[in-house]
C-alpha cells in the first residue's frame, strides 16, 4: 500500500481536514482494475450528503493509459465532536503497462478543495504464449442437423402453432359428436361383470359371516338371503324375480329345463323366508343352516354345464396306409 497524508492545499477556513489516498495494490495487471482507497478525516457534517464527494481527476497525459471505472458509496463514521471520517473507493483500470504517478484525490467541502497524497501504480503486461504453441486452424466440420434444421423457416416458425390449431378443431368436432349422441365426452372403461354363479356364492358366504342369525337378525338374514337368489335368478336365467311373489318364481323355474329340478330347494327356502318375514316366525338355529346349504346346493345345481373335452384320438386305430403297408409286408 502507498499513501502520504497531506495538508490541505485549499481553503482555509477548515484547516483540520485531512485526505489520504492509498492503493490496494501497487503493482496491476494490464486490463484489469484496482481500488484506490480514499480516507476524509476532519470537521465534517456529517449529515450533509455533499459532504461526502471525492474526485479524481486523471491529466490528459494519462487518460489513455488509466481510466476511472467507478467511485463506490460513501461509508461515513461519526466520531464526536463535530468530527467524522469518510471512506469511499474509486476503482480504476490500466491499459498499458508502466510506472504512472496517479495524482491527488480532490475532496470538496464548503466551496473548498483538498488534495491527497499522489500514488505510484506500476502496470506490468499480461504474458503471452510464444508463437511455437499457436495452432493452425481446424477443419471444417459438418454441423449437428436436426430435423428441424431441414424444414422450411416459415414451417419452424408457424409449424407449432399450425399443429396446435388442427388439435383443437379435431378435439371440438370430437367433443361435438359425442354431446350430439348424448353420449360422455370420456369413455368409461368397461367393467367386466362377474360371473353370476361366482358373485352369488360370494354373497352368501358373506352372508353367512355375518352371523346375524345369532344377534336375532333372522328377517335381515331371510330377505338378503332370498334377494341374492332373485339376483342369481336375473342375471342367470333372465328371470325378473325381484318383481315376482314366491309363488310365480316357483312355477318360472317348473318352466325353465335348466331349473326344474332344484325347484324343490328354491321352494323350501322362499317357504321358510315368507314363515320369518310375514308370520314373524323364529326358526331353529340349524334351520338357518340347511337354507343357506340349500342355497349354495341350488346355485351349484344350476351352474353352467362345462364343455364336452373332445375324445382323445384312439391309437389303436390303423390308418388304412398303415394297413396297406402292413398287407404288402405279408404277402412278401
Amino acid at each position: 500500500m502507498l499513501g502520504v497524508v497531506s495538508a490541505p492545499a485549499a481553503s482555509a477556513a477548515a484547516p483540520d481536514i485531512t485526505v489520504k489516498a492509498t492503493l490496494d495494490s501497487a503493482t496491476l495487471e494490464m486490463g484489469r482494475v484496482t481500488a484506490l482507497h480514499v480516507e476524509v478525516f476532519g470537521t465534517i457534517d456529517a449529515t450533509d450528503s455533499t459532504a461526502t464527494a471525492v474526485a479524481l481527476q486523471i491529466p490528459d497525459s494519462l487518460k489513455s493509459v488509466i481510466e476511472v471505472a467507478g467511485i463506490t458509496e460513501p461509508e461515513v463514521t461519526n466520531l464526536g465532536n463535530g468530527r467524522a471520517r469518510i471512506l469511499r473507493d474509486i476503482i480504476i483500470q490500466s491499459f498499458d503497462s508502466g510506472m504512472y504517478t496517479i495524482p491527488p484525490v480532490l475532496y470538496f467541502a464548503d466551496d473548498s478543495a483538498y488534495r491527497s497524497n499522489e500514488t505510484i501504480l506500476k502496470v506490468y503486461p499480461v504474458a503471452v504464449d510464444s508463437l511455437t504453441t499457436i495452432n493452425d486452424y481446424s477443419d471444417v466440420v459438418a454441423p449437428n442437423r436436426q430435423l428441424l434444421d431441414y424444414l422450411p423457416d416459415w414451417m419452424v416458425k408457424w409449424g407449432w402453432w399450425a399443429l396446435l390449431a388442427v388439435v383443437i378443431i379435431a378435439a371440438a368436432i370430437y367433443i361435438y359428436i359425442r354431446k350430439r349422441k348424448g353420449a360422455a365426452i370420456i369413455p368409461a372403461a368397461p367393467v367386466k361383470k362377474e360371473d353370476p354363479v361366482d358373485a352369488a356364492l360370494r354373497q352368501l358366504g358373506e352372508l353367512r359371516e355375518e352371523k346375524l342369525c345369532q344377534r336375532g337378525e333372522e328377517k335381515t338374514y331371510y330377505t338378503r338371503l332370498t334377494d341374492i337368489l332373485r339376483i342369481y335368478l336375473h342375471d342367470r336365467f333372465g328371470i325378473n324375480a325381484m318383481e315376482m311373489t314366491s309363488t310365480q318364481i316357483r312355477r318360472a323355474l317348473s318352466s325353465h329345463n335348466a331349473t326344474r329340478m332344484s325347484t324343490d330347494l328354491m321352494s323350501r327356502i322362499l317357504e321358510m323366508a315368507d314363515f320369518v318375514k310375514f308370520a314373524k316366525v323364529r326358526p331353529l338355529p340349524e334351520d338357518n343352516v340347511a337354507v343357506m346349504n340349500e342355497a349354495v346346493k341350488f346355485v351349484d345345481d344350476t351352474r353352467p354345464a362345462a364343455a364336452p373335452e373332445p375324445p382323445a384320438p384312439d391309437s389303436t386305430d390303423a390308418s388304412p396306409d398303415s394297413n396297406e403297408s402292413t398287407t404288402k409286408q405279408t404277402k412278401s
